[in-house]
């Protein structure tokens, strides 16, 4: 059984697969084309982070270590996830113009109450976090490098979690996040 045709020359098979190059006909338009390209890379690399495939994360958020890392910390909810937050409400309730008053309790309860306990909190659950999940890293994966993982999981525990990028993937409590519909 042929294949029914001739083979083509090497010259027409090449011919067929060369396109045509759109060089650009200044510097200005060079750049055009540079921004251009840029922009769509970028715009598939973030597409690609959050779809959660590792070959678009940056360099500190690969490896199987961090993946452990970042769904550890999801899975729970931490005092110092709330930092963020606090310190909103904190912001607002020292610009309300309260009445004389009722204002210097707001400054005492806020100031020499409310910020030092949660930053406390904040310092004692980030060093928790950084030591439990080294310790956890270590034990699963042995010949894995830990340096800076705790770090890493103290810094993801500090953030809102709506606002943690890459996109949690699981809910606290450690089921998987539904797929978005």
């Amino acid at each position: 059984m042929g294949k029914g045709r001739p083979t083509p020359k090497r010259r027409d098979a090449e011919g067929r697969r060369r396109q045509p190059v759109n060089a650009p006909q200044n510097r200005k338009e060079a750049y055009r084309q540079l921004r251009e390209r840029q922009t769509q890379e970028r715009a598939k690399a973030r597409e690609g982070m959050l779809r959660g495939d590792e070959r678009y994360f940056p360099a500190r958020d690969r490896g199987p270590a961090r993946k452990f890392a970042r769904d550890w910390v999801d899975s729970r909810r931490v005092v110092s996830q709330y930092f963020l937050p606090f310190s909103i409400l904190i912001l607002l309730l020292t610009w309300i113009p309260f009445p004389v008053q009722i204002r210097g309790y707001v400054y005492i309860a806020v100031i020499t109450i409310g910020w030092p306990v949660m930053m406390v909190g904040v310092l004692l659950t980030s060093v928790w976090v950084s030591w439990k999940v080294k310790k956890l890293v270590a034990e699963k994966f042995p010949g894995e490098n830990t340096r800076g993982v705790g770090f890493y999981a103290a810094m993801r525990a500090l953030q809102i979690r709506k606002l943690r990028f890459p996109p949690p993937t699981v809910l606290p409590g450690g089921k998987p996040v539904p797929p978005k519909q």
